[in-house]
């Protein structure tokens, strides 16, 4: 073999109609002339953008093929593309609803993991129980029960992962006629039906707005066996509250132990899809290799979750155009409207984005994080769209609006079903979220080495030419499985995600 067949670009150019390529690697003109013939003018940090010819001020800036952004002033071949260059503009995208539809073709075998089938159908991953706060008045009480269950104390009870305490900052001094309200209740309730979930303690202070029997009809629930329910008011104060509960709990523990994994198809995985702490790499690593693993989930009849309204935001046009039916599509820029909406009453822009970790790692506007992390998505057919926390029951790639902040959009999609958690990230996010597995899928390998206990899989390899998309895939679609069976991630191996319950708070707190 040949220097020339080893050879790998220190180029990464997505697509032939693009006039920008992203640097593999740090480029510095003190130590090289010229790059892929182009003269290298400005110093390239790793994961940033070269301009690969001239680009007058005013004209677009395109990488994957699609609209980045316009030069907010002359560009030179062989410059550095970024802030002090490009910009967000308006453009007209064609949204051409249902016109890109490319079924993805059936397994020849199923695959199959060990979860816990529920009496409702749906399959479990983990088997936890969970101390779910009412009102933010009641969250000190419920940590307290669920703190009582140490690994100590839960070596006792086999069977269960863990006892869980689910607090937020709201619960009251709003109006119960509001979207703030229905995502509440729709995100305590999902969590309380959830998979994951074998007993639910339900707490209370007693006089909050949220009162846990209008949440509880609302949401078709009902106390019995798995389901308690506790006010502090009622039962006479915190330290009296804090012991009903451990007695409650304690009751549920036979119970909740006795659910046994079984062998299941993988249909019955439900994939929430995230990204965070972005970089220039997302897009080309480990945002497409999630997604050709998330076609193979499709494919083997389970469930993926795309969410993150505001980080579609310049790239609705490439789902729009995947959409099952015109309503589902109408239905996903009736959410883009929304959020204009919202955003200008709350004197903020849609392309507030990126973040400045994400401009560090080399994303320069929204448009450009924005047709990145759409390739979490694959390219299978857009089923449906959901508003934050409902119920997913279609199969296949469906969207959920949620805002981009992490724990508020993956709080959603886990209210929604999801029993695993996916989470692509370039600058090194750590979060986890019970009761549901994340796999952290890192877009470079220096930052996994950097950051390696905190990460499961380096997705760096397809940056450094050892590994195609699909072969990554593959990998992300085995660790799926593995962790839906019980192998910990890295965030469950450290005991995080007690701190990642982040319900939606939209309107008005009186």
């Amino acid at each position: 073999m040949s220097a020339k067949d080893n050879y790998i670009s220190p180029l990464i150019r997505l697509n032939p109609q693009d006039n920008v390529a992203v640097a593999r690697e740090r480029l510095d003109p003190r130590e090289l002339s010229e790059v892929e013939g182009i003269p290298l003018r400005a110093r390239i940090p790793r994961g940033h953008k070269l301009a690969l010819r001239q680009i007058p001020m005013g004209e677009a800036v395109i990488k994957y093929g699609q609209i980045i952004g316009f030069a907010t002033a002359d560009i030179g071949a062989g410059d550095h593309v970024h802030t002090q260059n490009l910009g967000v503009g308006e453009f007209m995208r064609d949204y051409a609803f249902c016109t890109d539809i490319r079924p993805l073709p059936p397994v020849d075998r199923q695959a199959s993991f060990m979860g816990y089938r529920r009496a409702d159908g749906r399959v479990g991953t983990r088997n936890y129980i969970a101390v779910i706060a009412s009102v933010n008045c009641s969250a000190t009480v419920s940590r307290a029960v669920a703190a009582h269950f140490t690994p100590e104390v839960m070596a006792r009870f086999p069977g269960v992962d863990g006892v869980i305490s689910l607090t937020h900052g709201g619960g009251c001094a709003f109006n119960t006629k509001t979207e703030g309200y229905d995502y509440l209740t729709r995100t305590i309730a999902g969590y309380a039906s959830h998979p994951n979930v074998g007993g639910v303690l339900m707490i209370g202070l007693g006089c909050e707005t949220n009162q846990i029997s209008a949440l509880l009809e609302r949401e078709g629930l009902a106390e019995g066996e798995r389901l308690q329910t506790l006010t502090i008011q009622t039962v006479g104060g915190t330290r009296r509250t804090v012991a009903a509960g451990i007695v409650a709990v304690e009751a549920m523990m036979p119970g909740v132990g006795a659910a046994r994994r079984e062998e299941v198809p993988a249909s019955g995985l439900s994939l929430a899809l995230e990204c965070g702490g972005s970089d220039g790499y997302s897009g080309i690593s480990a945002n497409p290799g999630l997604g050709h693993a998330a076609d193979l989930l499709i494919r083997h009849g389970g469930t993926v979750i795309l969410a993150e309204t505001p980080e579609i935001y310049g790239a609705e046009h490439l789902l729009t155009r995947r959409a099952a039916r015109p309503e589902v599509a109408e239905k996903l820029l009736e959410r883009i409207e929304w959020w204009r909406d919202y955003t200008a009453r709350n004197r903020a822009e849609m392309d507030n984005n990126p973040s400045h970790g994400n401009k560090q790692g080399g994303l320069t506007t929204i448009l450009e994080k924005s047709l990145g992390a759409v390739a979490k998505g694959g390219s299978g057919t857009l089923e449906a769209v959901y508003e934050y926390a409902e119920k997913v029951t279609a199969r296949g790639l469906v969207f959920m609006d949620t805002p981009g902040y992490d724990p508020v959009a993956v709080t959603g999609q886990v209210a929604g079903g999801a029993n695993l958690i996916a989470f692509t990230t370039g600058r090194g996010s750590v979060s986890g979220f019970k009761p549901a597995p994340s796999l952290k899928l890192a877009t470079n390998s220096e930052m996994f080495r950097h950051m390696s206990e905190d990460m499961d899989l380096d997705c760096g390899t397809v940056v450094t030419g050892e590994e195609t998309i699909e072969a990554l895939g593959e990998r992300i679609f085995q660790a799926m499985l593995d962790a839906a069976s019980g192998k910990e991630t890295v965030s469950e191996a450290l005991g995080y995600g007690d701190n990642e319950f982040v319900p939606w708070q939209v309107g008005a707190i009186m």
